[in-house]
């Protein structure tokens, strides 16, 4: 099948270079200096699980550039940035391509569907630690890698979608197409959204939180907050999310930080409406407390307005 891959950071960079080296026919999307280094000298990976590789070469283009029809498009850019991608999309797909969006933030794959009501997306979600270390490199910090998607409704099912969990597994990473995405892109929420809230509330990386005390006991009530709100939207989990999350923070490198960090030292965009302000949004709407959310949104400016 034909790949496209919408976003060569950390999560696309990381998808794309394993697939490509798989053999795979994988087309990243990217731009600038990132994407000029790529084309001269292929994507340079450094990495816990593999070491140090260069995959080269490896078809990378921008958008106004890119001339094929792919089967299965990864979105993996930020949450900022997805409807920018909406008359891209339109126009590099086929009627038969599926959409598979890879971001932070639970519900992006509903809000494309009103977009793209011609294709299929999903819902998904990734679980790795990976960064743009520099134009034409990506840094993994962990072995973690594992990308999770699915259909919102049974009827919406395809079995191109099992075809695309394989070609992943043949590229070393874990491929699972889920039987109830919405709990599982909302546990993958739990992990990233009290990650970020707690990063840029303290100015602390991984570390901190991995050491008892009160930036780890702020993770945990963050966690406990989503999992409160998550049963007010009918969504159960099927795993105790804190001890899983403690679990995956545990094997972070110590230097590991968040992207909305990264992006608020950096100046640039940042998703901190989706990631932290919405939560507070959602204690309101359906009446669930959420005081820590709430403290270190007031902390971040957020100002409540009545829908």
């Amino acid at each position: 099948m034909k790949y496209l891959i919408i976003g060569s950071g950390g999560t696309g960079g990381s998808i794309g270079a394993f697939m490509a080296e798989a053999g795979k026919d994988v087309t990243l999307i990217a731009r600038g200096k990132h994407l000029e280094a790529i084309r001269k000298s292929g994507l340079k990976m450094e990495t816990t699980r593999r070491g140090n590789y260069t995959v080269f070469p490896i078809k990378a283009a921008d958008m106004d550039h890119y001339n094929e029809q792919p089967d299965i498009i990864f979105n993996c850019v930020k949450d900022y940035s997805v409807e920018d991608t909406i008359p891209f999309i339109k126009r590099a797909a086929h009627k038969d391509t599926v959409v598979i969006p890879v971001q932070n933030i639970f519900g992006t794959g509903t809000g494309m569907q009103e977009l793209l009501p011609d294709l299929l997306v999903t819902d998904g979600c990734i679980y790795i630690a990976a960064e743009i270390k520099e134009p034409g490199t990506i840094l993994q910090t962990g072995d973690i890698f594992r990308v999770v998607y699915g259909v919102r409704k049974p009827e919406q099912y395809r079995p191109v979608l099992e075809r695309v969990a394989a070609d992943l597994k043949d590229s070393g990473i874990t491929g699972i197409v889920s039987d109830n995405i919405r709990r599982d892109t909302l546990q993958k929420f739990s992990y990233v959204s009290p990650m970020a809230a707690c990063g840029v509330y303290f100015d602390v990386n991984a570390g901190a939180l991995q050491q008892e005390g009160k930036f780890r006991d702020t993770f945990i009530a963050l966690m406990r907050e989503i999992n409160g709100l998550a049963q007010a939207m009918d969504i159960y989990f099927t795993v105790d999310i804190v001890e899983i999350n403690l679990g995956i923070l545990d094997n972070l490198s110590p230097s590991a930080s968040t992207s909305l960090q990264r992006d608020l030292k950096q100046g640039r965009n940042s998703e901190m409406n989706g990631l932290i302000f919405e939560v507070v949004r959602w204690g309101r709407k359906y009446g669930v407390p959420v005081p820590t959310y709430a403290m270190i949104a007031d902390k971040l400016g957020f100002k409540f307005r009545e829908e």
